[in-house]
């Protein structure tokens, strides 16, 4: 059976078991890529990478070959694991099993309070995308999306090989970049977190960023309400027509502080003179006007 010994050199494998021809696997699950590079997605790829830097060597390359000549007969992700079958030179396919390390609740809750400061990239991976600002995201939570290191991988295969990753485990590793393509989400339930979970995650944090949003637009309202209009203001910038008594009411300095005032400044004005000193000089002249219409009727 395959042990954790990472960094074996070939020359044990064949020193002690010679070279030998894998039968031919009935049903097996062929790589799409048959030359060239594996994956098509930048997670994909990513995952290749990964496994490539920790210096394996010709272990992966056989593995490569195995996985596009269909000796995996089996391959099953589930919550934590994988669970795989590889048709070797044995008559029963030998047994792979690989697991990454768990996201505990500590760091799902921490994945949750990243995830909300991004709200652009909740929306993206609710639509089913996965950028690769998500991988911030999982880092911040102290939960990497890839492993870091050979060791974070926890593997075992029922073959002779001491080595590790023999090259059945090569072989999953290479398929599995191609099953991330397909659904990237399986990422996270290698790592022990279902769609499900994550996606309720999602949810948490597009509630969160949509609470302090909504509280934050609530600020001003609240502020406004502390000091209530005498009129209506809508009336007010639109330019309604105010019944006649309404210019008595501005000429006779019934109405102390002008309306401008309370309704505060404008953001968008853009006069090189104050706002509320134009608006009281445009009041005056009106009042003024008003004063010269009630002087007319009355005559």
């Amino acid at each position: 059976m395959a042990r954790w010994e990472p960094w074996d050199d070939d020359s044990d494998y064949r020193d002690y078991y010679p070279p030998s021809r894998p039968r031919p696997a009935k049903g097996g699950i062929k790589a799409r890529s048959q030359r060239g590079r594996f994956a098509a997605s930048w997670w994909g790829q990513r995952w290749i990478t990964v496994l490539e830097s920790f210096g394996l060597g010709t272990r992966l390359t056989r593995g490569r070959s195995y996985a596009r000549s269909g000796q995996v007969v089996r391959l099953e992700i589930k919550e934590g694991a994988v669970d795989a079958r590889v048709q070797g030179s044995r008559a029963d396919p030998y047994t792979v099993n690989i697991g990454l390390k768990r996201i505990s609740k500590a760091q799902r809750d921490k994945l949750g309070i990243s995830l909300a400061s991004d709200i652009a990239l909740v929306a993206r991976l609710i639509d089913g995308e996965l950028p690769p600002a998500v991988e911030k995201c999982f880092a911040n939570a102290g939960a990497p999306l890839f492993p870091g290191r050979a060791k974070d991988l926890i593997t075992s295969c029922s073959c002779p090989d001491s080595s590790n990753p023999c090259k059945h485990i090569a072989a999953v590793y290479y398929l599995l970049a191609e099953e991330f393509d397909r659904n990237p989400f399986l990422l996270f339930e290698l790592r022990g977190l279902p769609r499900d979970e994550f996606m309720g995650l999602l949810d948490a944090a597009a509630r969160s960023t949509d609470s302090a949003q909504k509280t934050a637009e609530a600020e001003p309202r609240a502020s406004a309400a502390l000091r209530p209009l005498t009129a209506d203001p809508q009336r007010f910038w639109r330019g309604d027509r105010l019944p006649p008594q309404s210019y008595a009411d501005v000429a006779l300095g019934h109405e102390a502080a002008p309306l401008a005032s309370r309704l505060g400044a404008l953001p968008f004005w853009r006069g090189e003179t104050d706002f509320l000193e134009e608006i009281g000089r445009i009041s005056l002249q009106a009042a003024m006007r008003a004063l010269e219409v009630l002087a007319r009727n009355a005559e």
